[in-house]
């Protein structure tokens, strides 16, 4: 039975419902990231949610806060699920280095070597881009696309590798990492407001101080340090990817050429910029990973196929030359053969005329 794509994948990445799923190699991180999400929401939900159900003029609506708590934590985790268990980009692998691009140099050798360049350029937005070949992947890689040194893979529009969803953030994946740090930046905001409110109850209900109502309620107090501290995290995240939004850049742009003053080709304009990234359809996986393997033969690299036809064309000659050489013998056998008849014959003739 033939194997699929995603049994034999060269790179790190771990997948499960049979291909369905492609995680990064450090997926167990992502337990972590659930149960930081999760517990201060049960904890929020147990504490001060059921406390502050008779706090409304209508019974049922104190409920409003538990459910929003839950149905929108629900919501982030879906975020968190398609930003980490989707295809974020990868380029597929070449078999072989590009044919097209081999030169050959001599270098004072009988036989000549291949060589190709280590980059070239190609336009962008009407400008020349240099573009890198990828050893591992054997490929030029495409504008804006990196190699993931966890993951083993080429990422299109590669921003980086985040250990807290457990996989790149690539071109595929990009718009829900941002809405997933957004969504938990609210969340955070959430959780500190209601909490906040219950110690105003609880300091009204009491008539005393904010001492008193952190003593009747630690759960809050412990809740709203939690966000305020997850708030300094999630939060700047999500101010500085709306810089990069605008600016249309990547993380690992914004780092590594940070210094160089360079333009930036794909700055189309804020508006654009955001539009392009909230408003482009997400463009289909380049790999098929529950497709079966096909045993393809690829073609040789330039050189072999020469020496292919070098050996080939040689071999021709070796058996024409046979060829030649089994003609000429069996003529030289019929001539003897002749030779011998004419013999005979004049032997018969002479011997008839004697008697």
């Amino acid at each position: 039975m033939a194997k699929r794509v995603y049994e034999v994948w060269k790179g790190r990445n771990k997948f499960f419902l049979g291909g369905r799923l492609i995680f990064g190699p450090d997926a167990k991180s992502l337990l972590a990231t659930v149960s930081l999400i999760v517990v201060p929401v049960i904890i929020f939900c147990i504490f001060v949610g059921r406390h502050l159900r008779h706090e409304f003029s209508s019974y049922n609506a104190g409920y409003a806060i538990i459910v929003a708590a839950i149905v929108y934590t629900i919501y982030v985790l879906v975020l968190l699920l398609l930003t980490s268990a989707r295809d974020p980009g990868i380029v597929p692998r070449n078999s072989h280095p590009p044919e097209e691009e081999f030169t050959y140099e001599t270098g004072g050798r009988q036989t000549p070597s291949l060589q190709f360049p280590r980059t070239k350029e190609v336009m962008v937005n009407g400008i020349s881009v240099r573009v890198k070949y990828c050893d591992t992947c054997m490929l030029y890689r495409p504008p804006r696309c990196s190699h993931c040194s966890v993951c083993n893979n080429c990422v299109e529009r590669f921003d980086h590798h985040c250990p807290w969803v457990g996989q790149c953030i690539g071109m595929r994946n990009y718009l829900f990492f941002f809405l997933f740090v957004s969504s938990s930046t609210l969340l955070c905001i959430y959780i500190f407001s209601m909490s906040a409110y219950y110690m105003k109850v609880l300091m009204d209900d009491n008539e005393g101080t904010v001492w008193k109502a952190m003593k009747d309620s630690p759960a809050s107090v412990v809740l709203m340090a939690y966000c305020f501290i997850s708030l300094w995290f999630v939060g700047g995240l999500t101010g500085f990817h709306l810089y990069l939004i605008g600016s249309n850049q990547t993380t690992y742009e914004n780092f590594r050429y940070r210094s160089d003053n360079r333009y930036n080709v794909y700055n189309r304009g804020c508006v654009n910029n955001f539009l392009e990234i909230f408003c482009t359809k997400i463009k289909p996986s380049r790999n098929k990973f529950r497709d079966s393997v096909q045993e393809v033969q690829q073609p040789p690299p330039a050189a072999a196929r020469e020496s292919a036809t070098n050996d080939a064309g040689l071999e021709d000659r070796r058996v024409k030359v046979e060829d030649d050489m089994d003609i000429g013998g069996d003529l030289l056998k019929i001539s003897q053969r002749h030779n011998i008849d004419g013999i005979e014959s004049d032997i018969r003739s002479r011997g008839n005329g004697e008697s």
